[in-house]
């Protein structure tokens, strides 16, 4: 499978608990951590809800 790497650009200050809950749910806990993922779905769902707080890379 591909994996992709998200790296957390934005602070969670001010997000919704949702957001901050998916956050957490990809491994991302402070700005500027990167961590890896397979590609599903599931995961790409996870990305859509906190794009803006994030950088991809494929």
């Amino acid at each position: 499978m591909a994996t992709i790497k998200i790296k957390q650009i934005k602070s969670r200050i001010r997000c919704p608990k949702k957001q901050k809950q998916t956050l957490d749910a990809l491994g991302l806990r402070k700005t500027g951590r990167v961590v890896e993922h397979n590609d599903n779905p599931a995961i790409r769902g996870m990305i859509e809800k906190v794009k803006h707080l994030i950088a991809i890379e494929e």
